[in-house]
């Protein structure tokens, strides 16, 4: 009994640190970085920290192969410049999904829930460039999935953007549909019910701080503390609650008031902006990790949907045309290491990624005998930043405050490192010089990058776990001959 009774507990203990109990977490994964985190360590990233289910934005083989076997749900996105082609071709949306989907289904035992349809395509700074492609896309992509047997275990979805519908009252209960796309919307929503598909909405409050300074700052938080919007019987505290709730009178007034809808992206940058910083997105994001912790509706839906984070890594590429913080959005740094705590429930934190391997401890700064008088100054800043990412330096940002000396290191190391300190990438026409002491200084982090080049790959997010079911397997056993034994 008593060799039973520890058995039990070893099993127990095994299942628990496989992450099998507590509710699982969502999150967007994307990889437009000079320097990525390498796809094992980010699948185990994912799963150290509880996230059970991941939004992509394209199918890439090694990301793919990474999550085979992991356990975590995958939302495979699409592209939208994909849509033209998949709109004008059945046999390519068969392809694809045969490449795509179906193969590292049956081959890697990649867990494809959804196939997402493009990324916010009716955006109205696209100026309806993909307005007669996504709806076509969206049938030929389901028809292929049909084809390949895929039909029940994979839906389709369209990521939209909350500007899809509006409200001319001010009100949640004024919730419509844009009337530029009205009629496209009702096609897609009713093609998506009909298909058991859900429908997938981006929400993001602080866009709306961003675009207007006079915006009150409480209402984008989940504290309660904002001056409530009344809309009939109900009070509205917080701009994520009414938002949604804009969204699901719009569906029952156009005859949708059941179909499922997921958040494809929520989440608050870290950088870049004044009011993109480490406290307000801890306050956000631990307001947002605590309803869905609880289940948490929303005074229309009680029920509460499935919410993506956005996004899990920051992204040093990404285009800045919404804004120097569009490269700042995830909870994590590029590097797996943590920008702030969360409290996760049971207990649990946020942990970094392990096994990350570096450049050598090198960083680029300004020469301390270079003068910042020197006319090759300004030029040599901006070479940098056009090849690197500077965002940080920008108004409000955690690097905003540098003299001009630490704002030239600043610039000149970001390219140093994007170059993977190649032979001649710190040399700035004699003002800089490499240093082994690390620059960084208050909120300012003066960064080494990834070196993608020197990671262990042979223990992948597969191999874990197929090692973690052998252990399960080697338990049972286990048990089986005691239990056989006492028989």
């Amino acid at each position: 009994m008593a060799l039973s009774y520890l058995v039990w507990m070893l099993l127990l203990s095994l299942v628990g640190g496989l992450g099998v109990e507590g509710v699982g977490l969502a999150c967007n994964w994307g990889t437009i970085s000079t320097h990525p985190l390498p796809p094992d360590i980010t699948v185990k990233l994912l799963k150290d920290n509880g996230f059970n289910k991941v939004k992509l934005f394209e199918a890439q083989p090694g990301v793919l192969r990474a999550l085979g076997n992991s356990g975590i749900q995958v939302m495979l996105g699409i592209p939208n410049d994909f849509l033209a082609p998949l709109a004008s071709s059945v046999g390519f949306a068969v392809k694809w999904v045969s490449q795509n989907v179906s193969t590292y289904v049956s081959k890697y035992g990649v867990d494809i829930r959804y196939v997402a349809v493009g990324n916010e395509p009716f955006l109205k700074t696209y100026k309806d460039s993909f307005l007669q492609t996504t709806f076509p896309a969206l049938k030929n992509i389901q028809a292929a999935l049909i084809k390949a047997g895929l039909g029940e275990k994979v839906r389709v979805t369209v990521p939209l953007n909350a500007d899809v519908y509006q409200t001319d009252s001010g009100l949640p209960s004024g919730g419509d549909f844009r009337s530029d796309i009205h009629a496209l919307m009702i096609s897609i929503i009713k093609f998506l019910s009909d298909n058991d598909g859900p429908l997938t909405i981006n929400i993001y409050p602080f866009l709306s701080l961003y675009a207007d300074p006079h915006f009150p700052v409480d209402y984008a938080f989940f504290s309660g503390n904002s001056t409530p919007i009344v809309d009939g019987s109900i009070s509205y505290t917080n701009v994520f609650e009414a938002n949604y709730d804009t969204l699901i009178w719009a569906l029952e007034k156009n005859g949708f008031p059941s179909i499922p809808v997921i958040i494809g992206e929520v989440g608050w940058p870290t950088d870049g902006d004044s009011n993109a910083n480490l406290q307000y997105a801890k306050k956000f994001n631990q307001g947002l990790v605590n309803r869905i912790l609880r289940g948490q509706g929303t005074p229309k839906r009680s029920d509460a949907p499935d919410i993506y984070l956005f996004g899990l890594l920051d992204e040093d590429a990404k285009s800045i045309q919404p804004g120097n913080f569009e490269r700042h959005w995830g909870i994590f740094y590029f590097d797996g290491t943590v920008k702030y705590s969360l409290d996760l429930g049971k207990n649990k934190t946020l942990v970094p990624a392990k096994g990350v391997r570096y450049l050598e401890r090198r960083w680029c700064v300004m020469a301390p005998e270079a003068n910042i008088a020197d006319p090759n100054l300004t030029e040599s800043i901006n070479y940098a930043c056009t090849y690197a990412d500077c965002t940080s330096l920008g108004y409000g940002s955690s690097c905003s405050r540098l003299d001009t000396r630490s704002n030239a290191s600043y610039a000149f190391n970001m390219y140093y490192q994007t170059m993977n300190h190649q032979k001649d990438s710190c040399k700035f026409s004699n003002l800089s010089v490499i240093t082994s002491i690390n620059p960084s200084q208050g909120t300012c982090r003066f960064e080494v990058m990834i070196d993608v080049g020197k990671h262990d790959t042979r223990a992948t997010s597969s191999s874990a776990g197929g090692l973690q079911n052998l252990a399960i397997r080697v338990i049972f056993v286990l048990i089986l001959i005691i239990y056989g034994g006492v028989c």
